[in-house]
């Protein structure tokens, strides 16, 4: 029990300050980026392969983006493209791309970004083939992301507070309980699953969809992940299966698919999951096999990870604790007062 808290609060640790970064952004987003050019470049046809583009080089992980990409779709991006932006962006970044450079060589640096374009293309046009599209939830709460003239009317301590508001509080609200129950998963995988599970079978099919079973309930970024799917090729996977890893785990977790079924719906949520689930199953096999016929070795160089209790993210663990804390005093404070209207009405009433 010991481990499985000290592993929670890890994972907690190490996603608070790239999720206080994907909400910052996404309050920016929904204050500063009028709803006309979200719609005009994420809303038509071709916005999945422009959301795919647009979200690979993003420096932002399965827990910013979550944010990020809640606020696009709020203020007008199709499913197909928000659902195209929410696999590309965790799936690999400039961070990332530089961490497997570095720790895997220049194949599977480029290998990595082409299948997550490919995957989030997939991924994109599943969505539209498979669900309708119907118009994004209306927020709650309109003074908190108002655009055009009201927001350039703001001063900048007015828009700060604003974007503080919208991405903070309405969308911190949305979906913190279930970036908690993804978290919780992922420290029972890395708890009580062992690495020598997924080493033993190597490369091959069955090995491939093993990673994705073990994948769908990871909460895990691109950068951490290049570290885990090294370690796991010196252990015996190949660099097909690695590859699958590093594209499944930060794209399919609980939280995600969460949001994912919340905000586009459950059809949504098949295409979206089919789209990152056989496309990574292909790109691994495919990569394999390229490996093979042109004989080429990929060599693994495992640097030390980061064990992320620095102070940066021993603060951001800190403040996001203290923010989710907020938002459920808030929710306790709301049913109270609801159960005492309930009561006050009753009496009344007899």
């Amino acid at each position: 029990m010991n481990e499985l808290i000290a592993n929670f609060v890890g994972l907690f640790a190490e996603s608070a300050p790239y999720l206080l970064l994907g909400l910052l952004l996404a309050g920016v987003i929904r204050l500063l980026i009028p709803d006309t050019w979200i719609q005009k470049v994420l809303g038509k046809d071709s916005s999945v392969v422009t959301a795919a583009l647009i979200g690979t080089p993003l420096p932002l992980c399965s827990c910013s983006v979550i944010p990020a990409a809640m606020g696009i779709r709020r203020a007008g991006a199709s499913k197909a493209s928000t659902a195209s932006f929410m696999v590309a962006t965790p799936e690999t970044g400039v961070d990332s791309i530089g961490v497997t450079l570095a720790l895997m060589g220049p194949v599977m640096a480029i290998a990595r970004p082409i299948a997550a374009i490919c995957s989030a293309i997939v991924a994109g046009k599943l969505v539209r083939m498979w669900d309708v599209e119907t118009p994004p939830k209306q927020e709650a709460v309109k003074s908190c992301c108002k655009k055009g003239s009201i927001a350039a009317q703001l001063s900048i301590w007015g828009k700060a507070r604003a974007v503080v508001q919208y991405g903070f509080g309405k969308l911190l609200s949305d979906f913190m309980g279930w970036l908690l129950v993804g978290l919780l998963f992922a420290a029972l995988i890395q708890t009580y699953v062992p690495a020598s599970f997924l080493t033993q079978y190597g490369s091959g099919v069955f090995a491939m969809v093993l990673v994705i079973l073990i994948s769908i309930p990871m909460y895990i970024c691109a950068t951490a992940s290049t570290p885990i799917a090294a370690g796991l090729m010196l252990s015996g996977i190949s660099p097909g299966a690695a590859l699958v890893f590093m594209l499944a785990g930060p794209a399919t977790n609980i939280a995600t698919l969460m949001v994912v079924k919340n905000e586009l719906g459950i059809r949504s949520l098949a295409g979206y999951l089919c789209g990152v689930i056989f496309t990574a199953l292909g790109m691994g096999l495919l990569f394999d096999a390229a490996l093979s016929y042109f004989e080429i070795s990929i060599s693994v160089t495992m640097g030390q990870h980061d064990e992320m209790t620095s102070m940066l993210y021993s603060v951001a663990a800190v403040v996001l604790a203290s923010l989710i804390a907020f938002q459920y005093g808030k929710k306790v404070k709301a049913v109270f007062e609801s159960v005492k209207m309930k009561k006050l009405n009753s009496s009344q009433d007899n």
